[in-house]
């Protein structure tokens, strides 16, 4: 059903690959001790799978700019890494809370059943009558599971589990759920 390896999906193409966009997978967090090492929020699952990607792209005002990892691992506590080129709290605090992603042909295909949350973001969102919901908007972990948002008339919160997805049509743009207008 779904891979939650990412979190976002971010519309800027500052390094001008045609069709290719950014995929948000973390962001800095914060510091960690004195040699520049960043404490990392990862939206990979299992957290540490954000370290798999020697190089990312790291949100910037002017847009996205490479960052490669010299080298990270997950604590108790978290992921943290350590950055080329941050080599003091100083400079790392400088990127806290900046997002990290990288683009999207990078990440491997997802199995069959399988899709990432920001392939499905965007997509027309119907019920199984063919009545139109919305569009799918982002995704939300809750303490009961994750649901997706679907922004419309109204907004509505779907559980995203197999049993309410009917259809995924992502060439045509739609995604079919089994929810009904009234809820």
């Amino acid at each position: 059903m779904s891979r939650p390896d990412e979190r976002a999906l971010v519309d800027r193409d500052s390094a001008g690959r045609a069709g290719d966009r950014i995929v948000v997978l973390g962001r800095i967090a914060g510091t960690f001790g004195v040699k520049g090492w960043l404490k990392v929020s990862s939206y990979t699952e299992p957290a540490g799978n954000i370290l798999d990607y020697e190089v990312l792209q790291i949100g910037a005002a002017t847009g996205w700019n490479e960052i490669r990892i010299e080298e990270g691992r997950e604590t108790g506590k978290g992921v943290i890494a350590k950055f080329a080129g941050i080599d003091t709290p100083e400079l790392g605090r400088l990127r806290v809370g900046a997002e990290l992603g990288v683009w999207r042909s990078e990440l491997p295909a997802p199995a069959p059943g399988e899709y990432y949350w920001s392939d499905l973001e965007g997509l027309q969102a119907l019920n199984a009558d063919g009545a139109e919901l919305g569009r799918v908007d982002h995704f939300r972990t809750t303490p009961t599971g994750t649901v997706m948002v679907v922004k419309g008339a109204k907004e509505l919160w779907v559980p995203f589990v197999r049993e309410r997805l009917v259809k995924v049509e992502i060439d045509a743009g739609r995604i079919v759920l089994d929810w009904p207008l009234d809820w």
